[in-house]
């Protein structure tokens, strides 16, 4: 099997684990190596006609099942809709202090929504000062669920200006990255983005752009609370912070508890990152991709002649 026709395959595999079909200039831009748009088009057409791979419309997929075109259809209408609601969830949010960018992450960064999705949101916060950040805006989600509005403010993900790159480094945290959505600080994304440059080893088409996002305007609030806690104290209540955060998110994974979806609650966290962390989530979405992936080539192979 020739080199283009795996990548389109590994390609195409990813985003059906996920029920996701793809156009074809997301299937070029989601390629793991370098090709042509020219030799993707021709090795696309060989693969619908050996039917290797199907073709519905704008769409490409693994699988000839035209239900899966209608459910992406409705997705990114929604995801629209929901769009809307993230701009104006982070024109809230950027006002709390030490907070500098918000991004939607999750199945909505990938233009998908359905009736049970959440607002998923990357935070970049000030240095050293993540974990009041993290704080003040979690005590204001817990507010939230007086009004059923928590589905709204899912801020999964911090990362404060020190440590910008993302540590783990392979397809599913390439494709996180580079699907980001940034709504509020312009010049923070740029730096994230540029940080993380690293993309590029395992999406070569997709250069990280530059940020949409707006940038900062002043709040005097915001201002002034960062006054009062750029100082010692504030670096010593940022520490006490983590560790009392940390703890309790230790008792949770302990005690087995389950999030919504029935998954053991577990968070990765350090001075400079926060985020949720499913037992083993990432190696098993790995170790799930490549097993498909070698199937899928074992099963193709048969079908296609060189």
């Amino acid at each position: 099997m020739t080199g283009i026709n795996k990548n389109i395959l590994a390609t195409l595999a990813y985003f059906d684990m996920f029920n996701y079909p793809l156009t074809r200039g997301e299937i070029f831009l989601f390629l793991q190596q370098k090709h042509t748009q020219q030799d993707l088009d021709v090795a696309l057409r060989y693969m619908i006609a050996s039917q290797s791979i199907f073709n519905f419309g704008t769409f490409y997929s693994l699988k000839n099942d035209t239900s899966l075109i209608r459910r992406r259809v409705e997705g990114n209408r929604k995801a629209a809709e929901l769009l809307g609601t993230a701009r104006k969830v982070s024109e809230l949010l950027i006002c709390f202090p030490y907070v500098r960018g918000i991004a939607v992450s999750g199945s909505l960064s990938k233009n998908y929504a359905d009736d049970d999705s959440d607002i998923d949101l990357f935070i970049i916060t000030a240095k050293n000062r993540l974990w009041i950040a993290r704080t003040i805006m979690h005590t204001f989600k817990k507010l939230t669920f007086l009004v059923n509005k928590q589905h709204y403010f899912c801020m999964n993900y911090y990362v404060d200006e020190a440590e910008l790159q993302i540590k783990e480094k392979n397809i599913y945290t390439a494709t996180e990255v580079v699907t980001l959505v940034p709504l509020q600080g312009d010049t923070q994304f740029e730096r994230f983005f540029a940080a993380n440059s690293w993309t590029q080893d395992y999406l070569p088409n997709n250069y990280l752009r530059l940020s949409s996002a707006k940038s900062l305007k002043n709040n005097l609030l915001k201002a002034f609370i960062e006054v009062l806690l750029n100082n010692k104290l504030g670096s010593i209540i940022d520490k006490i912070l983590m560790k009392i955060t940390c703890k309790r998110w230790g008792k949770k994974t302990v005690e087995k508890r389950l999030n919504m979806h029935g998954v053991i609650l577990s968070m990765s966290a350090g001075q400079h990152c926060a985020k949720p962390d499913p037992v083993e989530f990432q190696d098993k979405l790995m170790n799930r991709y490549h097993e498909k992936v070698a199937r899928l080539f074992q099963s193709r192979e048969s079908s296609m002649v060189y």
